[in-house]
């Protein structure tokens, strides 16, 4: 019972902790709950061929509300470019799809592996980023569908709303940090609710999954960390356009820096 409680606690905080990321930051706050939820289902006794996707269909499940949260309040500071959403809406979704349908038969070795490279390239990115250029002003329309595929078939594979790579590429077209979050905030409604749908489906007939799961998504776990991340997304979305450029890559290249260590 004290380690039922225990558990609890961590989804709690950890609800709250990714959803003030997700407004933040505007990404889904994925990079906090997977490695959260690996932990529990370890201690579930899932298995481990089933423990990633579990871990990444739950955390998309999770996001649709966060980046809606998130999505709505930065939309009222006129900091988001619908123009590069409505370029990337049909790859992303593509690429989501194929990450779904990739999720069912790839070993959890690739799961792991594609989340440390992301967040390798995030941090590295970030930790360097006087010595990369930028190229252009604007992200070019010829590449919305290869960065919109890749956006969408990364994110789903690991469970994250897409935003970290999605502000990686904007800021290195050289647009200002805060519209590469409030994009980044609907990259991540449109990562989330194919993906989380995806895994559903993908997931329909495995077994060996905790209870109170439909297909790749604990329902339990959902709505343990819904209702902390539902109201921090509104306040992080708040507290991002109060905070400096310089204080905000600061913070991104902590939290990347972290990632890579997350997974074990």
């Amino acid at each position: 019972m004290s380690n039922l409680i225990l558990l609890a606690l961590l989804l709690v905080a950890a609800g709250g902790l990714s959803g003030f990321l997700a407004g933040v930051f505007g990404v889904g706050g994925g990079t906090v709950v997977v490695p959260v939820l690996y932990e529990v289902f370890v201690v579930l006794g899932v298995p481990d061929d089933l423990r990633m996707p579990l871990c990444a269909g739950t955390s998309l499940a999770l996001i649709i509300p966060t980046s809606i949260a998130s999505f709505t309040s930065h939309r009222k500071t006129n900091a988001v470019n619908f123009d590069l959403l409505r370029l990337w809406s049909v790859p992303i979704i593509v690429g989501v799809i194929g990450g779904t349908v990739l999720a069912r038969y790839a070993p959890a070795a690739v799961f792991k592996a594609v989340f440390v490279l992301v967040a390798l390239l995030t941090a590295v990115r970030l930790i360097f980023h006087d010595r990369f250029p930028t190229f252009g002003q604007d992200v070019p329309r010829r590449l919305g569908l290869p960065y919109g595929l890749t956006i969408g078939l990364s994110a789903s594979l690991i469970g994250i709303g897409g935003g970290i790579l999605s502000n990686m590429i904007m800021t290195f077209h050289g647009r200002a940090i805060h519209e590469s979050v409030a994009t980044s905030a609907g990259v991540g409604v449109m990562v989330s609710i194919p993906g989380a749908l995806g895994y559903m489906a993908a997931g329909w007939d495995q077994t060996g999954l905790p209870p109170f799961s439909v297909g790749f998504v604990s329902v339990a776990a959902v709505l343990a960390l819904m209702p902390t991340s539902f109201l921090t997304a509104r306040l992080g979305a708040r507290a991002a356009h109060r905070i400096s450029k310089r204080r905000f890559e600061f913070c991104l290249q902590a939290i990347s820096s972290w990632l890579p260590d997350s997974l074990g």
